[in-house]
């Protein structure tokens, strides 16, 4: 368990860079934010492409328009549900992007990339005190895809905000000592804090 917590928070962080977190699903629809280089929100949205709706052109039309309005570099998608599907659309997206590039010959903006991310822990965060207070405006299934788009930026950063058992970090983890593994796992944290360092 410890382990493999600290390879989630010691993931390579992407940097400032504007992030669009999508968070899959199917009958809800996908829950999409866009944070800026600072990991602030600045839009959401939620977009219907798979059943029962299946609105594939509609949610790629939407999703092009807010990478236009923030210059958005990285797509973050959830590994959940429906994040097969949601990859692709992605990915059609990006060449959707490359395309009206090339028409206004607009070579400047760098090609968007996009990275599947865990989404472990991301439902308790949204619904914690934390969440609330960070994102008071923000409808709960939103906080979620948000917290996606920072953990792209900055895993640790993210992850620090939930409690290291929430992150399932493997399986069976009801079954050993509880308080051994809380220990533990909170050591891993502090040492991979400790690590990276904190910028004053």
């Amino acid at each position: 368990f410890a382990d493999n917590l600290r390879d989630l928070l010691l993931a390579a962080p992407a940097g400032p860079r504007v992030v669009m977190g999508l968070d899959p699903g199917i009958r809800t629809g996908v829950k999409v934010a866009v944070v800026d280089a600072t990991g602030k929100l600045v839009d959401t949205a939620t977009v219907y492409p798979h059943e029962p709706r299946k609105d594939w052109d509609g949610a790629l039309h939407t999703l092009a328009k807010l990478c236009d309005k923030h210059g958005v570099n990285l797509i973050a998608i959830g590994n959940g549900t429906a994040s097969r599907e949601t990859d692709k659309l992605a990915a059609d997206l990006i060449k959707l992007m490359a395309k009206a590039a090339e028409s206004h010959a607009d070579k400047a903006r760098a090609a968007i990339e996009k990275i599947v991310v865990s989404e472990a822990g991301a439902s308790v965060y949204s619904a914690s005190e934390y969440a609330s207070q960070e994102m008071p405006d923000v409808d709960v299934s939103l906080r979620g895809a948000a917290s996606i788009a920072r953990r792209l930026q900055d895993p640790l950063a993210e992850l620090v905000k939930i409690d290291p058992k929430s992150i399932g970090v493997g399986q069976y983890q009801h079954d050993v000592n509880q308080s051994e593994l809380a220990r533990t796992l909170e050591a891993v944290v502090e040492d991979c804090v400790n690590a990276v360092g904190v910028d004053l």
